[in-house]
C-alpha cells in the first residue's frame, strides 16, 4: 500500500522508544506540531496512548499514522526488545480507525530525518569533510543502542538502513575492555555491543569499576552516573563515561569504515546530546581514529551530534515523501 503524500490532511508522526512516546501532527518535515510526550512504560502497548493522543480536544480528524519505534520491523507482529509491548499492526490500525498505520524502525526513521535537520542542530566533532552523494552512518545509544545508515540513490533521494547492529559482537580494544567484556559474558553469555553502549551499559560498567575498588554497589541511574561525571564529583562515573565514549568511537568507526560512510556519522539517542562540551573532549575523537592504516581515512569523515529536540518524529515525517 502506498503512502499517502504530505499536503492533506494531516498525518500522525511517531517516535516510540524504551523510554519515551512521542506523537505529532504534521503537514511536511518544516511543520510539526501538536507534540505530545509521555513515558513508554506507562503504556503496555501502542494502542492506548495513540488513541489518547488522537481523543485529544481539538484534534482534527486523522487517517495516517506513521511512527518509528525501537524494533526491528518485519510484519504484522510486533515485540519491543526493551520493553514488554506486544502487539498486532493491522490489529491496532483498525482499533482506532486508522487508514494507514506505518511502523519503521526508529533509527531508520532517524536516518530519514538527517537530511532535513538544520545545520544549527548539528554539532560537528573533529575536522571532516562530507563526501558529496556518499553514504552516511548513523549510532545512538539510549535505552539500547540504535544503528542504520543513509544510502543516496541515483534519484537523489535516500535509502535508510533497518539495522540491529546494536546487537553484533563487542570486541574489546584494550586490556579493561577485554576484563569488562570478562565480566559481562558471565552474565549474559553472548556480549553485544549494545551491553556497554546504553544506559543499562553506563550501569554495568560503573558496578563493575565499583566492586573492582572494594566499594558498597550503588544503584545509579545511568542519567545520575553522567552527571556525577560531567561533574567530575565520582572518580568512578568519570572513568565509566571515558569508557563509555571510548568504545563508541570504535563502533563509530567500525559503521564507517564498514558503509564507507564519508557522508558523515551522526550520533543521536538519549545519552550523547546529554553530554554538552565533555564529548567533544572525551576519548571519542582518539578512538574514532584509531584503526592503523585506516585511521588517515577515518579522520576526514565528519562526525556530528544529532542536537535535534524531535528528530525521529521529522524522520517519520521524511518518510512519508521517501
Amino acid at each position: 500500500m502506498s503512502i499517502g503524500t504530505l499536503e492533506h490532511p494531516m498525518k500522525i508522526v511517531g517516535d516510540i522508544g524504551g523510554t519515551h512516546i512521542r506523537f505529532a501532527l504534521c503537514r511536511n518535515v518544516n511543520d510539526i506540531n501538536r507534540i505530545w510526550v509521555k513515558r513508554t512504560t506507562d503504556y503496555p502497548n501502542l494502542e492506548e496512548p495513540l488513541r489518547e493522543y488522537m481523543s485529544q480536544e481539538g484534534m482534527p480528524a486523522v487517517k495516517t499514522a506513521v511512527i518509528g519505534i525501537a524494533n526491528p520491523v518485519a510484519g504484522d507482529q510486533i515485540r519491543m526488545t526493551n520493553t514488554d509491548w506486544s502487539f498486532s499492526v493491522e490489529a491496532t490500525r483498525g482499533k482506532l480507525g486508522l487508514d494507514q498505520l506505518v511502523l519503521l524502525n526508529d533509527f531508520s526513521a532517524l536516518a530519514l530525518a538527517v537530511p532535513h535537520l538544520p545545520a544549527d542542530e548539528l554539532e560537528l566533532i573533529g575536522s571532516g569533510k562530507p563526501m558529496r552523494g556518499a553514504p552516511i552512518g548513523l549510532l545512538g545509544p539510549g535505552t539500547g543502542l540504535g544503528v542504520s545508515g543513509l544510502i543516496p540513490t541515483s534519484e537523489g533521494k535516500w535509502i535508510a538502513l533497518a539495522s540491529e547492529g546494536g546487537h553484533t559482537s563487542f570486541s574489546p580494544c584494550d586490556d579493561t575492555e577485554t576484563w569488562l567484556w570478562e565480566e559481562a559474558r558471565k552474565v549474559y553469555g553472548h556480549v553485544s555491543i549494545e551491553r556497554f553502549l546504553s544506559g543499562a551499559g553506563l550501569q554495568f560498567v560503573h558496578r563493575c569499576l565499583t566492586r573492582q575498588a572494594g566499594l558498597p554497589q550503588e544503584t545509579l541511574a545511568p542519567a545520575d552516573i553522567s552527571r556525577r561525571a560531567l561533574e567530575q564529583s565520582c572518580p568512578h562515573s568519570m572513568r565509566t563515561l571515558d569508557i563509555f565514549c571510548a568504545i563508541l568511537g570504535t563502533a563509530a568507526a567500525n559503521l564507517a569504515l564498514t558503509l564507507g560512510a564519508r557522508g558523515g556519522i551522526f550520533l543521536g539517542g538519549g545519552i550523547v546530546p546529554k553530554l554538552g562540551d565533555y564529548f567533544a573532549r572525551s576519548p571519542f575523537h582518539a578512538r574514532f581514529h584509531d584503526k592503523g592504516r585506516f585511521g588517515e581515512y577515518l579522520e576526514a569523515i565528519p562526525v556530528h551530534v544529532i542536537r535535534s529536540p524531535y528528530p525521529g518524529l521529522v524522520g517519520a515525517a521524511a518518510h512519508l515523501i521517501q
